[in-house]
């Protein structure tokens, strides 16, 4: 009995993904777990292992389309079974309906029994069949005027349907200009992660009115304490502490962890960092879960290999769920200060921008200070400026006396 093997949710609230690539093509032997293919699903690839061994009968979906959860992936002709059992499917085929979760067993087809009468539809034309051949007919692209029914009185049949050959759909082909009115032009498809981000920034802006607060913050201590713990884990950087900073902040300041559903602000009683990693394929936001519990030397380690398992595509789509705070910093290319949209649905998001030496003005006497410039954007449907200030006055406090 063929076995549709149909596309699951493989992460919390999956829609749809992008096939990246097959390993398999059709007429391939497979075994139960091989991997079939790799789908992109927001902003992770995943490798979707076979659910049974057998014969590769039909890949539904091409390399670079996109599939959406429920449709088929594809169909696999179980060990032991002969093509022709395709052609001999039964109301309950079995069809796999996996999801993170578990499995879902689908109700038997059962067809109404109709009398030939009642069920058999006669065309101007003369064509005798039912209404489920019409349908399956229009499905296949087959002309039911090109065939000849071998049922009582001439009745076009499903076998008959086997055996013809669907209509050749003409496709026009509309070729997209290399040029504009001003010259050579290069075209990028917005797929994958540029489309996701450009999806959730979209309905960031357009749903939470956002400001965005500058500050200045002499890090000359931290700088200090950084060099002195990099000796010891040479995986500590800013943002290991900034991380830390922030989740101890938020204990006392829930309405910056919040987030809003239809008439209720939901306050987060957990603190989610998520932080933002430049990839070749674009931005994604792994998330070190439960921040406040951790020293910083765990996160330091936990960010280096989150950003590893982002850059190189292999991370977890769960490990880029469930952030509360958004970090993001553009510092390390050389901005000072930026308005960062919300990782919406969050309140709230932290830009770090570049470390310089400043001058400044200490017990009346000017020095220089290592300064880095932060930029906090809030909802404020949330968060208005006074809360935001709070927020970073003791976040400041923090950072520049190293309390952790």
């Amino acid at each position: 009995m063929p076995y549709d093997f149909i596309f699951p949710d493989v992460g919390e609230g999956i829609h749809e993904g992008e096939i990246v690539k097959w390993f398999v093509k059709e007429k391939d032997s497979v075994k139960v777990d091989q991997p079939l293919c790799e789908v992109e699903t927001d902003k992770a690839v995943v490798e979707m292992p076979s659910p049974k061994s057998g014969t590769i009968l039909k890949i539904h979906f091409e390399a670079g389309k996109t599939i959406k959860v429920g449709e088929p992936l594809v169909t696999i002709l179980m060990e032991g079974e002969s093509k022709d059992s395709v052609k001999q499917k039964k109301p309950n085929e079995e069809r796999y309906t996996g999801s993170v979760v578990g499995f879902l067993q689908e109700a038997e087809k059962v067809e109404p029994i109709h009398s030939r009468e009642s069920s058999v539809q006669i065309t101007s034309t003369g064509i005798l069949a039912t209404p489920a051949v019409r349908n399956l007919a229009k499905q296949k692209g087959i002309d039911l005027s090109k065939i000849k029914g071998s049922g009582p009185e001439g009745r076009i049949t499903v076998q008959d349907l086997d055996k013809a050959q669907p209509v050749e759909k003409k496709v026009a082909i509309k070729v997209k200009p290399k040029y504009d009115l001003f010259g050579y032009i290069d075209r990028v498809p917005l797929k994958g992660v540029k489309r996701i981000t450009a999806d959730k920034m979209s309905e960031s802006i357009y749903t939470a009115p956002q400001v965005t607060n500058m500050h200045e913050v002499d890090v000359t201590l931290l700088d200090d304490l950084r060099k002195k713990d990099k000796q010891k884990n040479k995986d500590v950087t800013f943002i290991a502490y900034l991380i830390k900073a922030v989740a101890l902040t938020l204990k006392e300041h829930l309405y910056l962890n919040a987030t809003i559903e239809e008439d209720e602000i939901i306050l987060r009683k957990y603190q989610n960092i998520g932080f933002a990693v430049d990839t070749e394929n674009g931005l994604m936001v792994p998330v070190i879960k439960g921040a406040q519990e951790k020293e910083v030397f765990a996160i330091a380690q936990e960010v280096r290999k989150l950003a590893e398992d982002a850059k190189s595509r292999k991370i977890n789509p769960m490990e880029l769920k469930g952030g509360t705070f958004t970090i993001s910093n553009l510092g390390s290319v050389g901005v000072d200060y930026f308005t960062p949209i919300l990782n919406f649905p969050e309140s709230a998001l932290m830009g770090v921008g570049k470390l310089s030496e400043k001058p400044v003005v200490r017990d009346g006497k000017i020095v220089i200070r290592k300064i880095m410039p932060f930029s906090l954007t809030y909802d404020h449907r949330i968060v208005d400026g006074a809360q935001a200030a709070r927020f970073m006055k003791e976040f400041i406090e923090k950072v520049e006396s190293c309390k952790f």
